[in-house]
């Protein structure tokens, strides 16, 4: 019980650092190819779509670790998995797993 409580606090920090880290990236592609800002402005944010992968990268393996302490079948992988490359999904299917984890542990 207590390896699923700390799964389930790793997934939802990452859940929440990828999602702010998405939007991010939403906002720096909006700038770099809607508006068209100046090369130096750009060169401030280039760092981030880096940043995002590499967090991504930690947010599927607290996803993988929780999905395999809960059993949960396939679609919630997917699910959970794609809720980090969608805009605010990430915060969505967190608060949803959260629920959902807390009524598996409580069965």
């Amino acid at each position: 019980m207590e390896k699923v409580r700390a799964a389930l606090q790793r997934y939802r920090v990452m859940a929440w650092i990828t999602g702010v880290m998405l939007l991010i990236l939403t906002a720096e592609m909006v700038l770099k190819y809607v508006v068209q800002v100046d090369d130096s402005v750009l060169r401030w944010i280039e760092w981030v779509p880096f940043a995002h992968g590499w967090i991504y990268v930690a947010y599927l393996v607290t996803v993988i670790d929780l999905w395999s302490k809960l059993r949960w079948g396939w679609g919630r992988l997917v699910t959970m998995v794609l809720a980090g490359v969608v805009p605010v999904m990430s915060f969505v299917m967190e608060k949803r797993v959260h629920r959902d984890a807390d009524a598996d542990a409580g069965r």
